[in-house]
């Protein structure tokens, strides 16, 4: 089973995982039992954990980290620094269960399609290439 890689791509009109999501898809089959909720069919990325989760982290990291904090990072990061308050507390945080040389070994996720550097992975349209 080959899929042409066009199909896979996330477009304006198509979201992560289209294609397996219209495959659990009944809409167009009249009076069909759905397979799940169109709520948990159709949820973007950031929805498994829920946009409260993410919003509250925000604000804890807002609360938390200072503006000096962020013009002034830790030594020993070098040239990994975090871009938003939200990444710097990640950072911190797994700096206090980690030694540092585990940093060297975590890859973050950037997605190819966009320039987003949001730690939580929400994404909207603009990260698609248009305003929302």
């Amino acid at each position: 089973m080959s899929v042409d890689p066009q199909e896979k791509m996330v477009t304006m009109d198509r979201m992560e995982k289209y294609i397996l999501r219209k495959a659990f898809d009944m809409s167009d089959e009249p009076g069909a039992e759905p397979y799940l909720p169109d709520s948990i069919l159709w949820r973007r990325l950031s929805d498994g954990v829920g946009y409260g989760w993410i919003d509250a982290l925000k604000e804890i990291a807002e609360r938390s980290v200072t503006g000096e904090q962020m013009k002034n990072p830790k030594v020993e990061w070098g040239n990994d620094i975090p871009d938003t308050k939200e990444a710097y507390l990640y950072r911190t945080l797994f700096d206090e269960h980690f030694p540092l040389y585990c940093a060297s070994t975590v890859m973050r996720w950037r997605p190819t399609w966009s320039k987003q550097t949001d730690p939580s992975g929400r994404l909207g349209r603009s990260d698609l290439g248009s305003p929302e």
